[in-house]
């Protein structure tokens, strides 16, 4: 008689388990326990739940080996410790057989071991079935197998970069920004290609990442699903994807990176698509009197009148650099133009970058807006000490004079040699002056800065001397 495919899978399979259980040696007995080890439950490989349909099997690189886990059990309760044996086959030779142990793994959670590795890596392009059991190390009783689960091997990378195209955005010409852009990701005649990584930031997320929940088991994230930011599935097997993306930045020129990706996650070289934004910064404009440390500005921020066009400007990010950094959002009118108020008073100068927020999403370009540079240091002079020179002596007195670069000093704190601060009041001008007397020759520094009626501290002055 005849046998049929089916009857021979059958065959082969009860042969390959009689074979397991001949290659899979149980550790030794620690102690007597009551009970019987049970089939584990919640199988995974690479951290995805396993498939037991054969047609179907979960896609994997296998170079490395096959991460597989499962949780053992056990009838008695007092039991805490197991052995968890696994073994995998090629379907199509089921005679090679490959097998793992995880000893001492705890009862009730996941368990995991490597199938194969790099000194006995899995074939390439085959299809595997492999399987769980939980063995009492000390009674050598062992539960039944589970039912198999079935991963493909696909160590083959897409032998092409993807091609990209945008209707809205097109490479070599300069787009009016503010809509989302619309990219179509190809698989470039590449068969085996199931979706897309992309990434504006040059480096690409690695994907399907786990997390781990109750007794260990994997939750595996579909980076298709839970990253849409950053893959995109095909529309078939070797298809291609639509996606609308919102930049995360504008800098005039946008730079994105793609990557095919195969059904086991392995990565094409890049093709990297340009895009050149036209000029869609905000106007920045100051319209209360010059600018005064230490007192309020009044800014006007108006937006690209074309941005606008295509949609509404809703709010301006105000990023200021410095001394103090900070980021003020500031909401616009239904124009588009808002008002901003700030205290001008880093001793260095001020420096505001600011952007616009369409109605969409869609942020503007930056502009730079800055005091210029502002000095605010005072200036120091002396009639026996010269800057950068050397006069008087040991016990011999000098003046050194303060006078204000800015307007409203109050007072002025002084110290020499980075030692203890002296504060001393300003005059109606806002000039000091104080006398010093050295006790020894030698080189100094005095180090003063200004302090203003609002309380703004100016930037230090460091004057240098040497004493005869």
């Amino acid at each position: 008689m005849n046998r049929t495919p089916a009857a021979r899978t059958r065959a082969a399979f009860a042969s390959v388990a009689a074979a397991g259980l001949a290659l899979l040696a149980v550790a030794a007995p620690a102690h007597a326990t009551g009970g019987t080890p049970t089939t584990p439950t919640d199988l995974y490989n690479e951290y995805r739940a396993c498939s037991t349909d054969q047609a179907a099997p979960v896609y994997v690189a296998g170079r490395t080996g096959l991460t597989v886990e499962g949780i053992p059990g056990h009838t008695d309760p007092n039991t805490r410790w197991i052995t968890e044996q696994f073994r995998a086959w090629p379907v199509s030779d089921p005679s090679q057989v490959v097998t793992a142990e995880r000893g001492y793994a705890s009862v009730g959670n996941e368990a995991t071991a490597t199938l194969g590795g790099y000194n006995a890596p899995l074939r390439d392009g085959e299809t595997y079935a492999w399987q769980a059991r939980t063995v009492d190390a000390d009674s050598g009783a062992a539960s039944d197998w589970s039912a198999p689960c079935y991963v493909a091997t696909d160590d083959t990378f897409p032998s092409a970069e993807p091609t990209v195209s945008s209707p809205n955005y097109p490479a070599g010409q300069r787009n009016q920004g503010g809509t989302p852009i619309t990219l179509t990701f190809g698989a470039n005649g590449v068969s085996g290609v199931a979706g897309y990584a992309f990434t504006w930031f040059g480096t690409f997320p690695v994907p399907g990442v786990s997390t781990v929940g109750e007794h260990g088991i994997p939750q595996y994230r579909d980076p298709y699903e839970t990253s849409p930011n950053y893959f995109a599935r095909a529309d078939s097997l070797g298809g291609s994807a639509t996606v609308n993306l919102m930049p995360p930045y504008n800098s005039g020129l946008l730079v994105l990176r793609v990557a095919s990706l195969d059904r086991a996650f392995n990565m094409s070289q890049p093709t990297t698509y340009y895009i050149a934004v036209k000029p869609d910064a905000p106007k920045v404009t100051k319209v209360s009197n010059s600018p005064q440390y230490g007192k309020q500005a009044i800014f006007k921020l108006t937006p690209d009148p074309d941005l606008h066009a295509v949609s509404p400007v809703v709010s301006y990010t105000v990023e200021r650099l410095g001394q103090t950094r900070s980021t003020t959002t500031v909401k616009a009118s239904t124009s588009g133009i808002a008002e901003l108020n700030l205290t001008l008073d880093d001793p260095y100068g001020d420096v505001l970058l600011v952007t616009s927020t369409s109605a969409n999403g869609w942020v503007s370009q930056q502009q730079w807006w800055s005091t210029g540079g502002t000095d605010t240091s005072p200036t120091v002079t002396s009639d026996v000490y010269p800057e950068n020179g050397s006069g008087g002596g040991a016990g011999v007195p000098g003046t050194f004079t303060f006078t204000p670069k800015i307007k409203g000093a109050v007072s002025y704190t002084y110290s020499v040699n980075w030692g203890e601060g002296t504060t001393v009041k300003a005059g109606a001008r806002g000039e000091a002056q104080v006398s010093w007397t050295p006790t020894d020759s030698g080189w100094y520094a005095l180090e003063v800065y200004g302090t203003t009626k609002d309380g703004a501290q100016t930037a230090p002055t460091d004057y240098f001397f040497t004493v005869n």
